[in-house]
């Protein structure tokens, strides 16, 4: 019984072992430049009048609801609501899914509430979401700015965004997606106390 509690104590500790290795690859001067650069485009959006729009699958969808939510409630302070919203609305998701495929579920959403001067967030570990994609094409038609978390290369989504934040390559994603909640934090942090 000893040695099978052991063992997973050392996998349990191995978890927290990997993480801390890949936040120290990542907390560099190179990221923290584009977290600022990200925030400015968010910041100087919101000061206008716009809005940040966030997208991704599965559990960048759950860090994109929460990116949003933290931003229209609250994070670490009280101060008025901060224009945000996530693409999480299931009836939409199923609508457009059914009608015009999966594919589309981000893309048709920014067709009818994108504007020009808004910020699209695309959250995708691999950067080769192909509705994420679509999504990112349809804000650039627009005439919004896009932020990018990615892992891995950054796959198709290095090379579309304003702004690329990537995740260091990790075997699997929930790594990544551990960086990317740590942006989304700073990122609502830097919003805050910037506008």
């Amino acid at each position: 019984m000893t040695n099978s509690i052991s063992m997973s104590e050392n996998q349990i500790a191995d978890q927290f072992s990997q993480s801390l290795k890949i936040l120290q690859l990542f907390n560099n001067s190179e990221n923290i430049a584009k977290i600022t650069k990200a925030g400015d485009i968010m910041t100087s959006s919101i000061k206008d009048g716009s809005k940040i729009i966030s997208c991704g699958n599965g559990g960048s969808m759950s860090d994109a609801m929460h990116f949003a939510e933290e931003l229209t409630g609250r994070f670490r302070d009280d101060r008025p609501s901060i224009a945000a919203l996530s693409i999480s609305d299931p009836s939409h998701i199923t609508c457009v899914g059914n009608d015009y495929g999966f594919d589309s579920i981000f893309s048709r959403y920014i067709e009818g509430v994108g504007k020009p001067g808004d910020v699209l967030l695309a959250i995708s570990t691999s950067g080769n979401s192909k509705n994420v994609i679509n999504a990112i094409n349809e804000a650039k038609r627009k005439g919004m700015a896009v932020i990018g978390l990615t892992g891995k290369t950054g796959g198709e989504m290095a090379n579309l965004c304003d702004v690329e934040i990537r995740a260091p390559h990790s075997e699997y994603a929930d790594r990544a997606q551990e960086i990317h909640i740590k942006v989304i934090h700073s990122l609502i942090g830097y919003i805050e106390n910037n506008i």
